[in-house]
């Protein structure tokens, strides 16, 4: 018979009046209860249960929100997955590492989080500038596969509020995002960090110190007269187990993510210590949605940890909300688990009007802040941004846009460009993407031909062909019926296909009126057999994309 088990029955064979008299029988209860209660409510742990899902409207209508990924790596300001990469001899980053903060067998990870300080972090200041952007709800990054938590976590002694910054950020975070009128979610990632540390356990194949082991092996006890002397190292790097097949190949990790392909499975206490940490973060900070970066739920298949979150989440939300307002953003999910969460593509978009809403997510820059790409201003604009927010809104579709963070807590010049110019954008066409539904097509034009597939969790993103003065999206509100031209028009004026007078989407209905939002002046427009043509003004309310609000097609 299992040990947990011999627990479970000896436990229930221990009178009530006993417990808490007899230090044995506590001993007992707490080995068996050591996990964080499932809240109670509608939802069970399986997959059949969490079908109930329906999304909440305020996500429908959310439309835009924004995310910052931001957490120890962004302190050396050199891009993604550094607290990996660093350890890959050879690597940008172990070069970058090795200058400026001394070799992975004697500076580790931990030495940068160490240093991580948030100086200069202002967030009421950035909220307010990304109120202004349009956005509805912000992601704060709770925990990468770095494995340190960013909040005041219960089961991870790494967290920012005892080392490093010495802040709850996910509190700070949440505080100035609800002072302005926004949802509030976070970004959980550690799941991973079983397997993507495991680089840290490796050491130099040549050159002085070949041979000397990174310290993803250190134990506390290593750590005497240390400033971690108090920590243990083992709670950060989890690498006291063997090594993934295939892990010379840094590479492989990305086939391994859904824990095959010979990954090495993590064991049950670190199953269990990631559900309890993730439970303590919903309990602690009430977050309206919670991203995972996983392929369907953390640590799925080769542990029902996920499951259980994600039910105690939705129990947890219908107890304090009275209804369901909670969002899951799960990862390549298959048609059956669309229904029991938000399916959110990488860097990238679908090519259809998808039946249940789903987001896309993507960065302005790279994930983690990058140092030489700023300075190389090579950003994203604010016309791409607007651009994919315009065509997978068209799809029923959200985007969660990450605005990097430096590690002092920062946006720069070039960052802030780009949130103020969505910011005056939204303005004059917020209404055209706010609460409106997908029309009964997305849109026309010749970049629908040109859309690569998706791949893995997405990353289609920029490879189809851009978008031209014939690239047209729709939205719908009510009775109105919205088309945004990705592309300016001529003198001679735009026509848009899909409106004309024998258009099977407007089965026999005659447009009625047609304006431009921020244009107070008439337009001069004409439905035929060929289309609805629509002879634009002289000079343009914005840029980026124009919006015409049109009446009669719905």
């Amino acid at each position: 018979m299992k040990r947990r088990t011999i627990l479970k029955n000896l436990a229930a064979a221990v009178p009530a009046f006993l417990i808490g008299r007899s230090p044995y029988a506590s001993t007992l209860l707490k080995e068996v209860n050591s996990n964080e209660p499932i809240a109670k409510g509608p939802f069970k742990p399986t997959w059949d249960s969490l079908k109930q899902y329906q999304v909440p409207d305020w996500f429908r209508d959310a439309k835009f929100g924004i995310w910052a990924h931001w957490g120890p790596q962004c302190q050396p300001e050199f891009g993604d997955w550094y607290a990996r990469s660093m350890y890959i001899e050879g690597s940008r980053s172990y070069k970058y590492h090795v200058e400026k903060y001394g070799h992975p067998s004697k500076a580790g990870f931990k030495e940068v989080i160490h240093q991580w300080k948030a100086e200069n972090w202002n967030p009421e200041q950035l909220l307010d500038l990304y109120k202004r952007a349009g956005a509805q709800y912000f992601v704060a990054l709770a925990n990468h596969h770095d494995n340190f938590d960013n909040y005041n976590s219960k089961y991870q002694n790494w967290n920012s509020v005892k080392y490093g910054p010495q802040k709850d950020i996910i509190g700070g975070w949440e505080k100035a995002a609800r002072n302005n009128g926004m949802r509030f979610g976070v970004s959980v990632h550690a799941a991973h960090a079983w397997t993507w540390y495991e680089q840290s356990q490796k050491s130099d194949k040549t050159g002085p110190l070949a041979g000397v082991p990174y310290d993803g092996k250190l134990t506390k006890a290593q750590g005497k007269d240390t400033w971690w002397s108090k920590l243990d190292p083992q709670e950060l790097y989890a690498q006291n187990h063997s090594l993934s097949e295939g892990s010379d190949n840094a590479g492989n990790i990305h086939k391994q993510w859904n824990w095959g392909n010979g990954a090495n499975a993590p064991d049950k206490k670190y199953c269990d210590k990631f559900y309890n940490r993730t439970v303590d973060l919903i309990n602690k900070y009430n977050p309206d949605l919670v991203y995972f970066d996983d392929t369907a739920l953390p640590l799925w298949p080769v542990s029902d940890a996920g499951l259980r979150i994600a039910a105690h989440y939705y129990n947890h939300s219908i107890k304090k909300h009275g209804k369901l307002e909670a969002v899951i953003n799960g990862k390549i999910l298959d048609e059956e688990q669309r229904k029991c969460m938000v399916w959110d593509i990488e860097r990238g978009q679908s090519n259809v009007i998808e039946s249940q809403p789903w987001q896309t997510d993507t960065c302005v820059g790279n994930w983690h802040y990058d140092r030489p790409l700023y300075d190389r201003h090579g950003y994203k604009t604010a016309k791409t941004v607007i651009h994919t927010l315009i065509d997978v809104v068209s799809k029923n579709g959200n985007l969660l846009l990450s605005v990097p963070v430096r590690g002092d807590g920062t946006i720069d010049a070039d960052e802030q460009k780009v949130v103020e110019g969505i910011a005056d954008w939204m303005k004059i066409n917020s209404e055209a993407i706010f609460a409106t539904r997908p029309w009964q097509i997305f849109g026309e034009g010749p970049a629908i031909a040109s859309a690569a597939p998706l791949s893995a969790q997405g990353f289609n993103e920029g490879k189809g062909k851009p978008f031209t003065e014939a690239d047209i999206r729709f939205t719908s509100k009510g009775e109105i019926l919205y088309a945004f031209l990705l592309g300016f028009p001529g003198e001679t004026g735009t026509l848009i296909k899909s409106l004309a007078t024998s258009s099977p989407q407007l089965k026999g209905k005659k447009i009625s009126g047609v304006s431009l939002l921020g244009h107070n002046g008439k337009l001069e427009w004409q439905q035929s057999g060929e289309g609805l043509k629509v002879k634009m003004p002289v000079k343009l309310p914005c840029e980026s994309a124009v919006v015409l609000k049109i009446s009669g097609a719905n």
